[in-house]
């Protein structure tokens, strides 16, 4: 009796295991951003690049010689401005910004919006409940940029100038992280 017992236990040991494992692979599924799938099992650079609202932000991070970063094991959380984003910065700005002698700029815009590690939209509501409010995250670039929420199920991302950029697609998981895609580029308060 006691070995069935334990048998039995056993079973739904490895049950409760079983369906943790599969609610953990569903969790991350497949999000279309930009009208084409971005699949969990790639890298960030690997789906960003079919992204067609990403692709100002895709050439910025080639120019700034990133991608092979973006490529490591992270995980890394990135906060990914849609073209529309880059083309409302002043005029000018992102030409600039993409000359060789201004790498240095660039680098640091780019991972201004980099986060290490994974924070998916309950880690961050979290993070910013903890913070009675708001919420710091520390950039590759060294500088915080602050999350908050706007209702219940809104996140959004205040820059070092103040500037506020809103989510508008969450939890686009990656195999080294995860991307947030939003409607304004950041910048550090540099």
């Amino acid at each position: 009796m006691k070995n069935s017992i334990k048998k039995i236990a056993g079973l739904l040991m490895i049950a409760a295991i079983a369906t943790t494992s599969v609610n953990a692979q569903t969790k991350k599924t497949t999000v279309t951003v930009g009208g084409e799938a971005m699949f969990p099992k790639k890298n960030i650079v690997e789906n960003a690049v079919n992204s067609k609202d990403h692709t100002t932000l895709v050439a910025a991070v080639k120019a700034a010689d990133l991608v092979a970063t973006l490529q490591t094991a992270g995980p890394f959380t990135v906060f990914a401005p849609v073209n529309d984003a880059f083309e409302n910065l002043p005029a000018g700005t992102v030409e600039t910004v993409l000359k060789p002698e201004n790498k240095a700029t660039l680098v640091a815009v780019l991972t201004y919006h980099v986060v290490s590690g994974t924070y998916d939209f309950n880690a961050l509501k979290e993070l910013i409940k903890k913070g009675n409010g708001t919420g710091k995250l520390k950039t590759v670039q060294g500088e915080d940029l602050t999350v908050m929420m706007n209702g219940e199920h809104n996140i959004q991302v205040k820059d070092g100038k103040g500037t506020v950029a809103n989510i508008s697609t969450y939890d686009v998981y990656q195999s080294n992280g995860v991307i947030h895609v939003i409607d304004k580029v950041l910048m550090p308060g540099m």
